[in-house]
């Protein structure tokens, strides 16, 4: 199957392109009888969506989940649930002049390449308006998982050359800011440097860090479907990571057995986890599209002067911090089903 779907048991196909006249998905595997809490799956939409931080695009869609089926008066049915969220603010005109010009950091001329074919209007399929719909499928993902006690929370790390000094307490306090920040002098570093960003017309990048508390030891299928494998891949799905480290991480390569064999794992030993909190960071690149010029080519092979223009975030970690955590909880929700019929 092409990869438009996520998943085994719990399953995520997602469709649509940025400027179409709709993105969506459809959630296959959900157990029947869940009371589905729709203001809880709108709720986390709404911290993802164009608008939802003054650091991001100033895009504004209203992304209003509809529903189309496999919920009745309020539970699941066990049948696939299908939904669809509309794009009202895309201003196509945006990216006329692109038609024919491979933007510098983008996926435009590698689409080509494969497809012969692309949609210039906002990145088409590999625009990150597509997330909404992993949004969506994570917020159910999440409401299957929380009936077990698992808990996800993620939360802005680091920007650029900002970031926290130590592990925060408060995770709560993580959307009291537009940094995304659970530290609040942090975030106000944070906030000011992609402000300066933003004004000089460039960009900037940054982790995201997640903790899942209340995983159920024994999550994880040998050998290629350990669950920091599908965390792994989960996460560098996401448009602009570039990068993913759980527990010691890349750390560990400078180190030695009779230190390490002490540290946490991150709450995974051999692929399966091992009822410790889960601990793992995202790295996210600074996004190609800056409001600078920049040299770029035609389909042609012709070098041209690029000014870009739209609507575009100077840096995408506040507004992923929702994503990583939807991608989490689809991971979860798959890996818990699995489990459950791992052994009598």
């Amino acid at each position: 199957m092409p990869g438009n779907a996520f998943g085994q048991l719990f399953r995520l196909t997602t469709f649509g392109e940025s400027h179409g006249p709709a993105i969506g998905g459809v959630v296959d595997g959900c157990p029947a009888g869940l009371t589905l809490d729709a203001e809880a799956v709108q709720r986390e939409l709404d911290r993802r969506r164009p608008g939802s931080t003054a650091l991001g695009t100033t895009r504004n869609e209203p992304d209003r989940v509809e529903w189309l089926s496999g919920v009745f008066e309020g539970r699941t049915l066990g049948t696939p649930i299908a939904f669809m969220i509309r794009n009202a603010d895309a201003r196509s005109g945006d990216y006329d002049a692109l038609k024919d010009v491979y933007r510098p950091g983008h996926a435009d001329r590698t689409w080509e390449q494969k497809y012969g074919v692309r949609d210039h209007r906002g990145g088409g399929r590999s625009s990150a308006r597509t997330t909404a719909a992993c949004v969506v499928g994570g917020a159910i993902a999440r409401q299957v998982i929380s009936a077990a006690g698992v808990r996800v929370s993620a939360y802005v790390q680091q920007v650029g050359d900002v970031g926290l000094t130590e592990a925060p307490v408060d995770l709560s306090a993580t959307w009291n800011n537009d940094a995304r920040c659970p530290d609040a002098a942090t975030a106000v570093r944070m906030k000011a440097l992609v402000e300066q960003v933003r004004a000089e017309g460039d960009s900037v990048g940054g982790v995201v860090a997640c903790r899942v508390e209340g995983v159920p030891a024994g999550l994880g299928e040998p050998v290629f479907d350990k669950l920091e494998a599908d965390l792994a891949k989960a996460m560098l799905a996401i448009n602009a990571s570039k990068g993913f480290q759980i527990g010691s991480g890349f750390a560990a390569a400078g180190m030695r057995g009779s230190a390490h064999n002490r540290l946490s794992q991150g709450g995974v030993a051999g692929g399966i986890s091992d009822g410790d909190e889960l601990f793992f960071e995202v790295a996210f690149k600074p996004p190609a599209t800056i409001a600078q010029a920049q040299h770029a080519r035609t389909r042609s092979g012709d070098e041209v002067v690029l000014e870009a223009k739209g609507r575009h975030d100077p840096c995408v970690v506040p507004r992923a911090v929702p994503i990583v955590e939807a991608m989490t909880c689809l991971v979860l929700a798959d890996h818990l089903l699995r489990h459950r019929g791992s052994r009598l």
